[in-house]
């Protein structure tokens, strides 16, 4: 069936040219201004993929997170202001999928669409082995290649590398990253956090300090890209 796309916001001309957009992309569309409709939605309906603004007239976009994740793993791409960091960590934390930040490109959010679905289709698997930019992790034996030669992680650095290819082409918020692989949250793990993160840079980059795969997103966390299959 064709996935349905539910946009959540209150600008009529905005959900007016999504929809437009959308169904020329081949998605079926269902729209609504208010946070407690669309909870209602996706309670109710089938829906493949919610677009959310965090600024609604009725429940911030946050709570709608927050009370959709109650129930549901629908995909969740939240739409957030250029000076609405902290509510989009927040919705992030809370277990939104992505974010794409306003004004934004529609080619853009189409192409984060048909990732986060089909991240979410049922019964799909990740291959056993996967390469990303030089290095290649087998996730059964746990173990990683560099170039071909075999490459010793601490335990720290296979956790996040874990978490890292287990959400290919999905931000992962530093909260997230650093209770995934400490359990906790201070200031000294969210120093640690960019340490390892360089680490498994010099290890996945042609050039690190350039990075084509491991990505910063800024202000809120980071993204692995280029994930493939591996032979």
């Amino acid at each position: 069936m064709t996935p349905l796309v539910l946009v959540v916001d209150d600008e009529a001309n905005l959900r007016n040219a999504l929809r437009s957009r959308l169904v020329a992309g081949g998605f079926r569309v269902a729209e609504t201004e208010s946070g407690a409709e669309a909870v209602a939605q996706v309670a109710t309906v089938d829906v493949g993929v919610v677009i959310l603004d965090l600024g609604l007239p009725d429940l911030s976009g946050v709570e709608v997170v927050r009370r959709v994740r109650a129930f549901s793993r629908v995909p969740i791409i939240v739409l957030s202001a250029r000076d609405g960091e902290h509510a989009k960590i927040e919705a992030l934390d809370l277990g939104a999928d992505d974010y794409v930040t306003k004004p934004f490109s529609v080619d853009e959010l189409l192409a984060r669409i048909r990732a986060a679905l089909r991240r979410a289709e049922p019964g799909a698997t990740r291959p056993a082995r996967l390469r990303v930019g030089r290095l290649v992790v087998d996730l059964g034996l746990r173990a990683v290649e560099v170039d071909g030669n075999g490459v010793r992680l601490t335990a720290t650095e296979w956790a996040l590398l874990e978490l890292f290819v287990a959400s290919p082409g999905r931000l992962l918020t530093r909260g997230q990253l650093i209770q995934g692989v400490w359990g906790s949250m201070h200031g000294s793990e969210a120093s640690a956090l960019r340490i390892y993160v360089s680490h498994l840079r010099r290890l996945i980059e042609e050039v690190p300090a350039d990075p084509r795969h491991l990505l910063t997103e800024t202000g809120a966390g980071y993204r692995l890209v280029g994930v493939e299959a591996a032979g």
